[in-house]
């Protein structure tokens, strides 16, 4: 939003500069992208004095007279305006002086007579189009002084960036209220320049009312809740004053005429859109606010033809649309110089309603984009009043009847109950009750009388944002400033949301996948979709991406697409999120998941090593491993084979919780194999969550990251390993072999290593021969063979009565 230092401070005073001012509300609610300063080519213009006038002597029309610029010494300037007289004073810009338009000013001399800069016009000044004369200054301050301080036309525009759940910031008066709220003083709007009309109070109904001529309807509530319109009659359409198109300039915004100038000037100054239609051209003297049918068409004033369909609400006359509410009025009735009877209309529109339809549209407006964030609904029959002022002090006539205000059901304010003991609690010091009033209400909201260090307060209809104690809570940090807090580390407090069983557990995937080489993306779970195992989205952002995600590497395939189109073929990505899949419940089961997904070189490639190899299966199954041992613990993960096509089935604590997957993408010829790893982290569910323990995996993927770091000094005694090669079943894990391979071993087993597997000749059906080395040692002292030997016996034996996996003798 583009902001006026000057508009602003005349809502709300201040001694701020527009520095102080940006790095103000920068602190406080929002920040500033930057600073324009408006009129800074005039930086360079003073105030001068005429101090001697005399005919040129080789001319009829032109004047040689002596300045004085504040220097010291007298300025010879020639002059040819017709007002130029001794003692005035007047804009002067000596040589060297650049003025706008790019006009560079230089000593020269006119018909012999040397002139040393110009005295100005409005025109030359960029000040208005008046070039019959010089600017004639009204002004006490001495020769020197700068233009802009004699005429203060200077300005600076701040360019606000304004968050989406802060639709009251995007008006001059919003943010007067937070710079009121930090300096202690007031926000109140200006008196209007000749805007003295009395305005009737509007007549309040549910559907249906008149203004003058005018017959207002209310026929679609849901997109319409409140309409207000005013009957206006004897206007002049033409251009602006002066004030009002400087104001809307220091903003960005053109001058088109003085009622359209008033609507725009309403925009920025309460963030109110409004629409003025030339009433004589509303068929039947109606205006109704409805849905559009089918086929029907409108042509808006940006000229172009717009279909419209029944889910947009419409303001149309008798006949047929006369705007797309919200969005962009019609053409059809546009004012124009011989516009002579108004009628001003006012409403709120329901935001989602206003959003589907700018994006159907593709039409996005300063109007639209206030309407679909949510304006003050309270505030309609204020900002018409105060619209209909504007536009008879600019355009003359007068008010014809009382104006109407159908709202069939008003809002109800929000109430929230308050804790200082809460607020206390939230911020880590105590905030006085009186203090908490004294923050709050500048900013609109009213605080009760405490009572048992509770109160309640009523949100302003502004503040659509704040909708529980801890949004208040929030306001009262922001209102006091956070740099008031303590730097001091506070007392640790368990259960807060850093600590969540939630987040330990995926801060420790997140930080296994980064040890690993992984780097993470974040992409938004919306896709395609199409078919019954998608849910389908309600309100979709974009017509591509009306579906939610049924697994990470639906999204996270992508963006391994869009890496091999800019010719990247080494992807090592993963990413953390939910995933969305029907339920006949009727609400979706979502579910938290890790995704990974590796291609390409297995390592950077280097001119030692041309012939870098590409990751295989057997790297995804080992990053597989990895991060399911960061969920389960190593002992609890094994990977299967898979029933559904997949490579590996991932199971921990014996129950399928991932796979790993080769990946058909949509990739050239020359991309590498690529391969993805995807594991349910928890269930998310509607129900309530089972007590811990009731699920062995919930219990431990929630309670692992609580097992203590075991040091242990480096060893001092010789290691000794045996190898052993086994007749292993091909429907039996490795990891099964493994895991009773250690628990046989004993604790002097010190590391286990698959070294080799065969399957072919040699070898009977259904089996295949695989081979690890066994590694011991004892902490303190040399193992002899026969203990080594000892222990092999008994794996050996343990496998063969547990498993049926015999040592493989040839």
């Amino acid at each position: 939003m583009n902001a006026s230092y000057e508009w602003l401070k005349a809502i709300v005073p201040f001694e701020y500069t527009p520095e102080q001012l940006r790095d103000l509300i920068t602190a406080r609610c929002c920040p500033v992208d930057e600073l324009v300063h408006l009129r800074a080519d005039l930086a360079n213009v003073v105030v001068g004095q005429v101090v001697e006038a005399g005919a040129h002597p080789d001319s009829d029309h032109l004047w040689v007279t002596k300045v004085d610029a504040g220097k010291g010494d007298l300025l010879d300037v020639v002059c040819g305006a017709p007002n130029v007289k001794v003692g005035a004073k007047y804009p002067f810009a000596a040589a060297g002086t650049i003025l706008p338009g790019g006009l560079k000013l230089e000593k020269r001399k006119i018909r012999g007579a040397t002139s040393n800069g110009m005295l100005c016009s409005a025109r030359e000044l960029g000040l208005g189009q008046e070039h019959d004369g010089i600017l004639e200054l009204e002004t006490s301050l001495p020769p020197g002084t700068p233009f802009l301080d004699a005429m203060p036309v200077g300005d600076t525009r701040i360019v606000v960036d304004v968050t989406p759940n802060r639709p009251d910031l995007l008006s001059h008066l919003g943010l007067a209220r937070e710079i009121a709220a930090a300096t202690g003083g007031a926000a109140a709007l200006p008196a209007l320049d000749g805007a003295n009309a009395t305005v009737p109070v509007a007549a309040r109904a549910d559907r249906e009312g008149t203004a003058g001529k005018v017959r207002v309807t209310l026929e679609d509530p849901e997109g319409c809740p409140r309409i207000a319109g005013i009957f206006i009659g004897g206007v002049k359409v033409g251009p602006s004053p002066a004030w009002l198109v400087e104001r809307l300039a220091a903003v960005g915004s053109r001058s088109i005429n003085n009622v359209v100038d008033a609507t725009n000037y309403m925009l920025h100054e309460v963030g109110q859109p409004m629409h003025a239609y030339d009433a004589s051209l509303l068929a039947g003297a109606a205006i109704v606010a409805r849905r559009a049918r089918a086929g029907e068409t409108l042509r808006t004033l940006d000229g172009v033809d717009r279909k419209l369909d029944p889910s947009m609400t419409v303001i149309a006359d008798a006949d047929r649309a006369q705007g797309v509410a919200g969005v962009m009025g019609g053409s059809t009735s546009e004012v124009s110089d011989a516009t002579t009877e108004i009628f001003l209309e006012v409403a709120y529109f329901d935001p989602a309603s206003i959003r589907r339809t700018r994006r159907t549209l593709n039409l996005s407006t300063d109007a639209s984009y206030r309407f679909e964030r949510g304006i003050d609904i309270d505030g309609v029959p204020r900002a018409l009043e105060r619209a209909a002022q504007l536009l008879i002090a600019v355009a003359g006539g007068s008010i014809e009847g009382a104006p109407v205000d159908l709202y069939p059901q008003p809002r109800h304010a929000l109430t929230i109950n308050i804790d200082s003991a809460r607020v206390a609690k939230l911020l880590g010091e105590p905030v006085a009750e009186p203090e908490i009033a004294k923050l709050l209400a500048p900013v609109g909201f009213t605080v009760g009388a405490f009572a048992n260090a509770r109160a309640s307060v009523a949100v302003p209809a502004w503040r659509p944002d704040v909708t529980q104690s801890v949004d208040l809570v929030e306001e009262i940090a922001r209102l006091r400033g956070y740099d008031s807090f303590s730097n001091e580390l506070r007392p640790f407090r368990r259960g807060t949301v850093p600590d969540s069983p939630l987040a330990v557990l995926t801060r420790r995937v997140r930080e296994t996948c980064v040890a690993a080489g992984l780097l993470e993306a974040l992409s938004m779970p919306f896709v395609r979709g199409g078919d019954d195992s998608h849910v389908k989205l309600a309100n979709p952002m974009a017509e591509d991406e009306g579906y939610l995600r049924r697994d990470l590497l639906e999204t996270l395939g992508k963006r391994a697409e869009h890496n091999l189109a800019q010719r990247h073929r080494d992807v090592r990505l993963f990413e953390i999120g939910s995933v969305f899949a029907p339920s006949v419940q009727g609400l979706p089961r979502e579910e938290m998941r890790v995704a990974a997904i590796v291609m390409g070189h297995r390592h950077p490639p280097h001119w030692t090593d041309a012939d870098a190899p590409d990751f295989d299966e057997w790297d995804a199954k080992g990053l597989a491993e990895l991060i399911a041992t960061s969920v389960g613990g190593a002992s609890q993960v094994e990977l299967r084979d898979a029933p559904d096509g997949a490579l590996w089935e991932i199971a921990i604590f014996g129950e399928a919780r991932g796979v790993v997957r080769g990946l058909a993408l949509d990739a050239p010829v020359w991309a590498p194999a690529a391969f993805g790893v995807e594991l349910t982290l928890v269930h998310v569910s509607s129900t309530p969550v089972a007590p811990p323990g009731q699920s062995k995996f919930e219990h431990a993927e929630l309670g692992a990251a609580n097992s203590p770091l075991k040091f242990r000094p480096f060893p001092s005694t010789p290691s000794t390993f045996v190898d052993v090669a086994l007749l292993v079943p091909n429907d039996l894990a490795a990891s099964r072999v493994e895991s009773v391979i250690r628990d046989a071993s004993g604790e002097l087993l010190e590391s286990l290593t698959l070294l080799s597997e065969y399957r072919g000749a040699g070898i009977g059906d259904g089996y295949r021969s695989a081979a690890w080395r066994l590694t011991f040692r004892h902490p303190e002292r040399t193992l002899r063979d026969k203990e080594v030997a000892g222990r092999r016996d008994k794996v050996l034996k343990t496998l063969e009565g547990e498993l049926g996996v015999r040592q493989r003798t040839t």
